[in-house]
């Protein structure tokens, strides 16, 4: 289970006493249609409630109610001053226009300064889940499988996938027949099949292959 060993180790290594450590997650990468949303969540040591602490986990190994309880109780924390987020996302065009890896940099980029801003809190350093930093004005630390080791970025994975299933219960309400208010965006055989019969929308990603062939035979 994740624990805070990550955010201690890298908090030293950083050279700062007591840095605000933040853990950084995206949610949405492999869809074809919606923005990638990213979430930068601090989560004060102290303060953390231990029932929250060992509930945190994954996102993915998470059913849906667990997610949208714990995704509360974050809320909760940062209310208080025991925790802070900040969301970052990139939209269909901009995944288009730069690929969906630099989007995801760039929402991670943006989660962090919106975390910064609304929190009044300065990052003094970052964990990432993943094998990529995005650019940071602090020290950061990509970990593989960072969502099942620290907590921080377990968090982030919570608040980022719930604030895109949001998002795309939304979409989905505005374009009907889709079934994004339970796929996703992603590619399943409901959403396939929709795109051969309804077309492609402004939220479907153009240049994700089965989007860019649909359209190449029309």
């Amino acid at each position: 289970m994740p624990d805070f060993s990550l955010e201690r180790a890298l908090g030293a290594a950083a050279g700062v006493p007591g840095p605000i450590v933040v853990g950084i997650d995206e949610a949405g990468r492999g869809p074809w249609a919606g923005p990638v949303v990213a979430a930068a969540v601090w989560l004060d040591p102290a303060r953390t409630p231990r029932l929250l602490s060992e509930r945190l986990d994954d996102s993915k190994a998470l059913n849906p109610a667990v997610r949208e309880t714990l995704y509360g109780e974050i809320l909760a924390c940062a209310h208080v001053g025991a925790a802070a987020l900040g969301i970052g996302e990139a939209g269909v065009a901009e995944i288009d226009e730069i690929n969906i890896l630099q989007a995801t940099l760039s929402a991670m980029t943006r989660a962090v300064a919106a975390l910064e801003a609304c929190a009044g809190l300065k990052a003094g350093a970052a964990l990432i889940d993943g094998n990529r930093t995005p650019k940071l004005a602090c020290p950061a630390r990509a970990v593989v499988r960072g969502d099942s080791k620290s907590l921080s970025i377990a968090a982030a994975s919570i608040v980022a996938k719930v604030t895109r299933d949001h998002a795309m219960a939304e979409l989905a309400r505005r374009h009907p027949g889709y079934g994004w208010e339970r796929n996703r965006g992603y590619g399943t055989a409901e959403h396939r099949d929709a795109l051969r019969a309804l077309g492609v929308t402004a939220q479907h990603r153009r240049s994700f292959r089965p989007v860019r062939e649909l359209l190449t035979i029309a």
